[in-house]
């Protein structure tokens, strides 16, 4: 703690950025809870972990890129040698698979989801058949949660966009939920971008700034407050 308090502001920044936690996790529902001063909190709980690290890719080239690297032609480029990964990321598994379950080329990584977390992390923290659960997490802690939003198929203007709709007075006939004009005479197109109906949700989104109100290690699950993207069973990815 004295060396925190001695060491500069953009230093103390840089050693919290890299000590960034993640994890891989499940929405279950929503619910609320009550602070100290009985005010409604609405949360959301979420199956987090346990992930097993899978895979730690590096800058520097491995072993097996070292070796190709003496052999190759002189003009080979180093992008196309096995195992020189070029960025530092680290990868994680969640939910094992039944060995039944698994496809051949799946073998060497058994799980359902397979994700990668790339940033400025510290990866001489960790080891391929680490284990990463919620215990990593604290009451208070800001987290970033990211999700496929629900599907809500195709759907017009008004909903989509958030459009007026037309007036509901006499003279209007079958507009009442249309867009209007999407063009003018001149250039005689519809602008790139336009908004119109179409398909709607289904997208990756970030939810930021998000607190975690409790962790259940026993249960491996995390409250977190207020809504993250997707429906029960959406695939997570926390970062703090």
């Amino acid at each position: 703690m004295d060396e925190d308090r001695a060491m500069p502001g953009f230093q103390l920044f840089i050693k919290l950025f890299i000590n960034m936690k993640f994890i891989l996790g499940q929405k279950l529902k929503m619910a609320q809870i009550f602070d100290e001063k009985r005010n409604v909190i609405p949360v959301t709980l979420i199956e987090a972990g346990p992930c097993q690290v899978l895979q730690i890719k590096t800058k520097e080239p491995n072993s097996i890129a070292k070796r190709e690297l003496q052999d190759k032609k002189p003009r080979t480029s180093e992008n196309s040698v096995r195992g020189i990964d070029g960025y530092e990321a680290i990868q994680i598994g969640f939910q094992k698979l039944k060995e039944k379950k698994v496809k051949k080329p799946q073998k060497q990584k058994p799980f359902r989801y397979i994700r990668e977390f790339r940033g400025d992390i510290d990866i001489s923290r960790y080891k391929v058949g680490n284990i990463i659960d919620v215990s990593i997490f604290e009451e208070g802690d800001e987290v970033s949660v990211s999700g496929i939003s629900k599907g809500k198929g195709f759907q017009g203007a008004v909903k989509r966009w958030g459009f007026a709709g037309r007036g509901a007075s006499h003279g209007v006939k079958h507009e009442a939920r249309t867009l209007g004009s999407v063009g003018s005479s001149f250039p005689e197109r519809v602008i790139k971008g336009r908004k119109m109906p179409g398909r709607m949700g289904s997208e990756r989104i970030t939810v930021k700034n998000l607190k975690i109100a409790k962790v259940d290690s026993k249960n491996n699950i995390l409250v977190v407050t207020g809504a993250i993207p997707g429906r029960k069973g959406t695939l997570i990815e926390i970062r703090g």
